[in-house]
């Protein structure tokens, strides 16, 4: 799969309705748009192995086991302890390879391996640390596919909430904490990891290419062209920043404002 490839299919997924939003291959076609050329096959050879497993643990154990157990104990996918800011530690085919990564990028094997198996499982966007949300006969229970799919207690979710710096009456509201996102907003997270970390390091070419996967992915948001600007300005790329500032302001009208307030900046570089 070439760039051209994955940016097309990007295109397709984020035409789709979030129902039908194909998580694993427009991961995987993410990762391709970052790094072409390398051979997807170790991601779907890895989530097939995933399922597999998984069907045939639930034949034995809670869904709540059985998910981590096959995802951490038989793929050994666990969280990245000690280099935790390589960005292979956000990129799919990488994660493969090394069975370590983010939050989100193992959140991604899980999630597949969950769909696959009839299981209601999704992403929770906590901040600052993604966890998993699992149905149960108990109710529902958060994972944390980080620290090897563990179930996370209510009184550590609300620890992790207020250090967070979340105010106490909303640390303590599970229905909040735990509140569940589309496959959609699972992928849009990584993007946006990608996107800052690149910018904080001053990668602008990467920092780009991770806003115009956002931007792809969900073509009614005005906002990831307004970071695909900053990211083109940041290269020198002036009449690239333009164009991408014109399209925020044709997205959505409440962006005029801003985008305006930028292009004219922009436009003064020019003259």
């Amino acid at each position: 799969m070439s760039r051209e490839e994955a940016e097309s299919t990007l295109t397709e997924a984020g035409a789709l309705d979030d129902s039908d939003f194909p998580l694993m291959e427009a991961a995987l076609a993410c990762a391709i748009h970052e790094d072409a050329g390398r051979d997807p096959e170790l991601v779907r050879d890895l989530a097939a192995a995933g399922v597999e497993r998984l069907t045939q643990r639930l034949k034995s154990e809670s869904p709540e086991e059985a998910i981590a157990e096959a995802m951490a104990g038989d793929l050994r996918l666990a969280g990245d302890l000690f280099t935790y800011e390589d960005p292979d530690n956000a990129d799919i085919i990488a994660v493969a390879a090394r069975r370590k990564g983010l939050p989100v990028t193992l959140g991604i094997f899980y999630l597949h391996a969950a769909r696959r198996c009839a299981l209601t499982v999704q992403g929770v966007d906590f901040p600052g640390h993604f966890l998993l949300r699992i149905e149960t006969e108990e109710g529902p229970l958060a994972l944390d596919p980080f620290s090897e799919g563990r179930v996370v207690l209510p009184s550590e979710l609300t620890r992790r909430a207020l250090h967070a710096g979340l105010t106490p009456n909303v640390a303590d509201r599970l229905d909040r904490l735990m509140a569940p996102v589309s496959d959609r907003a699972v992928l849009m997270r990584l993007q946006n990891t990608i996107y800052a970390r690149a910018s904080q390091a001053r990668d602008y070419p990467r920092a780009e290419r991770a806003a115009l996967r956002r931007a792809l992915l969900d073509p009614k948001d005005h906002r990831p062209w307004l970071d695909v600007a900053a990211a083109r300005e940041g290269q020198g790329a002036l009449a690239g920043s333009l164009e991408a500032l014109a399209r925020a302001t044709e997205l959505d009208g409440g962006a005029a404002l801003a985008a305006r307030a930028q292009r004219e900046r922009v436009r003064l570089q020019l003259n």
